[in-house]
């Protein structure tokens, strides 16, 4: 699986957020608590959805199944203007990203050892201290195979 290579230009999001680690995933907790309320976001740019994870800088260096990171569900918006209440806002700064299509369940850890594992080492990027996230776009399907989403993951050159 090869990415393509973009340039992200800076994004306003709108959303809630969670404090979790892999150990103890509330990423379905997090997504209850949104999906109801998203309809109060009027200002929104599209249909997709944002699922992002805001790590510590030595999240992946000491990694560890315990370690805690933020994740977000959320949309983006043109501005800050109309914030529903209960909500909270992110400036996803720019930058360069390895862009995978993915096809097949949320739930498959593969994706993500093959994408830090494997393709990481020997694509010549860095890992960049940015947040990761996926677009969850219309065909995007819950734990479905034959989901699709986009995988975004912050590079800067070595």
């Amino acid at each position: 699986m090869t990415p393509r290579i973009e340039y992200l230009k800076e994004k306003k999001l709108v959303g809630k957020r969670l404090a979790m680690s892999l150990a103890n995933n509330k990423t379905g907790e997090l997504w209850q608590q949104f999906l109801p309320k998203r309809r109060e976001i009027s200002n929104h740019i599209n249909n997709d959805l944002i699922s992002m994870q805001v790590y510590a800088p030595t999240y992946f260096s000491d990694f560890k199944p315990s370690n805690e990171f933020e994740k977000w569900a959320s949309v983006e918006v043109a501005n800050f203007e109309k914030v529903p209440a209960a909500m909270e806002t992110f400036t996803l700064a720019g930058g360069l990203y390895a862009v995978f299509d993915y096809k097949g369940s949320s739930n498959d850890p593969g994706i993500f050892q093959f994408i830090l594992g494997t393709w990481l080492p020997s694509s010549g990027y860095l890992l960049d201290d940015r947040p990761h996230f996926e677009v969850l776009g219309e065909k995007y399907k819950n734990n479905d195979p034959d989901s699709e989403e986009e995988i975004w993951i912050p590079i800067k050159t070595q």
